[in-house]
Parts: C-alpha cells; structure tokens; sequence
C-alpha cells in the first residue's frame, strides 16, 4: 500500500480499514463470493489434460478460454498433453487430483476417462467426447451424476456417409481406420454400419493400437472410399491415410471441418472452437453460480456446417457436383 493509499485509509472507518486490507485493488472481497464483482475479482486454477496435441482439440482449449476470458474471469490454466499415451493420460489426472485446482477440464475421451478415476471433489468439465454415457463418465446424458459434466462431439455420422454417398454415388464399400483404444470411434463405427445399411453400403474396419500403425492398416482395406471419424489417434496421423486415399484416387469423407482443410473432400463438421467456448460457458455457471455438475446434461453442438474442398476432390480423381458446392458454407480455397 502506497502512502497516499494509507493517508486515505486513514479517513475511513474502522471497519472499511479491515475490508481495504483484505480486498483487491479493484475493490473484490478477495474470495470470490462478493456480490459486487467479488467473483471477477478471484484468480482460478483451472487444470487442463488434453490427449494429444491436434488442431479440433487444440481448438477446442482455445474456444473454451475465449469464455472464460468474456465472461472476466481471470484464470490460470495448468496445461498438460499426454502425448497420445493413457498412462501419461492417468499420471496427469493423478496429479490434478492433489494441485488444488478449482476446475479441471478434460479433452477427449481417454482423458476424460482417467481425471473420472482420479478426481473426485474438484469439478470436471468434459469436451470432445463422443459418447460419455458408454464410455462410463456419466449416468446419463440428462442427470450425469457425479463431479463430471460438459459437452459431446458426436457428431452426424449417418448424414456424413449420405455425404459420401452424394459425392461417389458409385461407391459400394467405405473403410474406417479406427483406435480399438477409444470407446468413442467404436460408437462411431457401430452408427455408421447402421447408416450404411440404409445407405446400401458395406463398411469394412481396421483397428490400430497407435498412430504409427494407421497408414498400413488404411492399406490393407480393399474399399472404394474412406470415412474418417473423430477418434484422436488416426487424426493424429491424417496424412498418412490420406496419402493413401489420394495415391489409389479414393474418396474421403471426415467427422470434422478440421480434417477437410488438411485433405479430406468434405463433411458436415464439428466446429470445435464453438465447441470448447460452450463449454467454457459451463464452467463460468460452475465457478462463480456455483451450478453443480451431476445436474447440468450433457450439450452438444446443433449445427452441422457443410464443409468442402475441392482441391482434395481433385487429387482423389472426384467432380464435386456443382449444387453441392454451392449449397456449402465453407468451401477451402
């Protein structure tokens, strides 16, 4: 405190004395339950774990600090990347469990699985899972039960494939390169059999263990296009499979905008930043409303931007047609 502070200090009352020691420079309570700004006033800790370092997940972090920070929130974020390995992944949620941290987001599924086990009276915010009732995060969607809530990235397999069926309609067999570790592709395949079905069309899968494995198993498929879901490992090594497509002129279709920049044709996409910032938005109810996670449902995103690139349809030797691109929202230069 400056002399000029103490000098006016000196012509308050006692008790503004105690408060003006204890508050902040901006006035706050100092513990974040003032009701005039007290809560803008508190730094958070917020413990971020994230699978593996890829631009949809990437992406999804940036959203969710953008509402945090429009919300005035003033936040330190502890962040950790396991690198694609779930051991790293459980030796991180470990940790957060003992830092103190008064949030902690998980990003992905595998992550998202082990801050669940480890961390069990800090509130966790989940995003760009799948299907977090299958991969036992949750109760249920709607009542999720625990210290864990946040938002899906499940996205519309069933219009994707039509989307591949409209841009190959030739196309009888469609391969999926998935992670037999993510209970989130597994999802993603089972409804694409399903939407195949009706589709008329036969999905033939290989499962890999890590990224290095998926440019052979993308290989070994005898298809006549690809599907790509959102599962973290394969996006991981995108190119690889995409050399593939492109090297015997086969179609690829995505689960997410992201993966159509960097090669594939097209997609009804997730937008993860929009994504991560709703769920930053759960977090400002959690920190300073005080919601409680077992009662908030799970969200998801409602709109499915069609997305295309008509430079990757060219090098896979396909014609985009003409309506599809026009009734595009994004088309990548």
């Amino acid at each position: 405190m400056t002399r000029t502070s103490l000098r006016l200090a000196g012509a308050l009352a006692a008790s503004a004395l105690l408060l003006a020691a204890c508050g902040n420079d901006d006035g706050g309570s100092g513990d974040g339950t003032g009701s005039d700004g007290g809560d803008d006033a508190r730094t958070y800790s917020i413990g971020v774990t994230q699978i593996a370092a890829h631009p949809s997940l990437d992406a999804s972090l940036v959203g969710f600090k953008a509402a945090l920070e429009d919300a005035g929130l003033d936040v330190e974020y502890d962040e950790e990347n396991a690198q694609g390995d779930q051991s790293t992944a459980i030796s991180i949620a470990s940790g957060f469990a003992s830092a103190g941290h008064d949030l902690v987001l998980a990003i992905a599924t595998p992550t998202a699985q082990a801050a669940a086990q480890a961390i069990t009276d800090v509130p966790i915010l989940i995003t760009a899972v799948t299907e977090p009732e299958a991969a036992g995060l949750v109760d249920s969607w709607d009542a999720p039960g625990a210290n864990l809530t946040g938002t899906s990235d499940l996205n519309p397999v069933a219009e994707q494939l039509g989307l591949l069926a409209e841009i190959a309609p030739d196309a009888q067999t469609v391969g999926i390169v998935y992670s037999s570790g993510e209970v989130n592709s597994e999802v993603q395949v089972e409804l694409a059999q399903e939407a195949a079905t009706e589709l008329g069309l036969e999905i033939r899968t290989a499962a890999v263990t890590n990224s290095g494995e998926v440019q052979q198993a993308a290989d070994s498929l005898d298809v006549d296009a690809f599907y790509v879901p959102t599962d973290n490992t394969v996006i991981q090594s995108f190119e690889a499979l995409l050399q593939v497509a492109e090297s015997k002129s086969l179609p690829l279709v995505s689960a997410d905008g992201d993966t159509v920049e960097r090669g594939a044709i097209a997609t009804y996409g997730i937008d993860y930043e929009q994504l991560g910032y709703q769920t930053g938005e759960m977090a400002v109810r959690i920190l300073q409303d005080g919601a409680d996670p077992a009662e908030m449902p799970i969200e998801t995103l409602t709109d499915w931007p069609l997305v295309v690139n008509p430079a990757a349809a060219e090098r896979m030797g396909v014609e985009l047609p003409a309506e599809l691109v026009e009734r595009a929202d994004t088309v990548i230069e």
